[in-house]
């Protein structure tokens, strides 16, 4: 009797651990979530995502707000390991909301901003240009997109750098790398302008690290004005000035 109760014992942790590889992946307790505020009333429709790096069923499924089992049934998925570039059916999908985690950290002190410098862009090229030279995948924290490769305007698309609290490989520079949050808007800003939602985007997600993170709007910069960074990136349109008064209303502090 009791070696057939073993044996059901055993049975039961064997199934548990095979069933691990298809459990929804989720951020530990600790890890504090946060998403704009949407209307209460927004249209649905069926749309298609393509999956970016560091995307999981689980965050997919908060995104559109779509239960992880309509994502697998209306995929018809077996496993819920998904493959960069794939291409989901997402049934009776709401609007895309970015689900941007917040680990406790004192190793960011800065963050840094970025332009392409390329017309369109996503998560997923730039990580497959980034691997190209030999990089560890997208060298950013975050990018903001601006309308093209099939994203939104204003996009934010989370990297499995920031998802698994990694250095970045976005600037050297002063060893920003090692400290600095990197954010990388989508678009050349030497030529044109930055669109209206990419900046509320950048000025929201910026807003919220700073203040998670204790960052002073003094280190807050772009790329090109670190010490030592020879490049003027996020290029010469940026529009600083408005940039910074609207972290300035947010926080009631001066942004030297």
């Amino acid at each position: 009797m009791k070696k057939f109760i073993l044996l059901i014992s055993l049975s039961v942790l064997i199934l548990a651990l095979n069933s691990c590889a298809t459990i929804p992946v989720k951020p530990p307790p600790s890890v504090k979530e946060i998403s704009p505020q949407t209307a209460m009333f927004v249209p649905r429709q069926n749309i298609v995502h393509v999956v970016a790096p560091g995307e999981t069923l689980w965050r997919i499924s908060k995104m559109y707000d779509v239960p992880v089992k309509d994502l697998s049934s209306a995929n018809k998925l077996k496993t819920q390991t998904l493959e960069k570039g794939q291409r989901l059916l997402v049934p009776d999908a709401a609007p895309i909301t970015p689900v941007i985690p917040l680990y406790p950290s004192k190793k960011w002190k800065y963050i840094v901003i970025h332009h392409s410098a390329t017309d369109e862009g996503s998560s997923l090229q730039f990580d497959r240009y980034h691997q190209s030279r030999g990089w560890e995948g997208l060298g950013y924290h975050f990018v903001i997109d601006n309308g093209t490769k099939g994203k939104q305007d204003g996009q934010i698309e989370v990297s499995p750098r920031w998802l698994k609290q990694k250095n970045g490989a976005h600037c050297n520079a002063n060893c920003m790398n090692e400290r600095a949050i990197g954010i990388c808007l989508v678009g050349n800003f030497n030529s044109e302008s930055v669109s209206e939602k990419q900046l509320e985007s950048l000025v929201y997600l910026t807003d919220k690290l700073r203040e998670y993170y204790k960052i002073p709007l003094k280190r807050i910069m772009g790329h090109g004005q670190v010490r030592g960074a020879k490049t003027d990136c996020p290029g010469k349109k940026f529009p600083w000035v408005e940039f910074r008064q609207k972290l300035e209303n947010r926080n009631n502090e001066p942004a030297l």
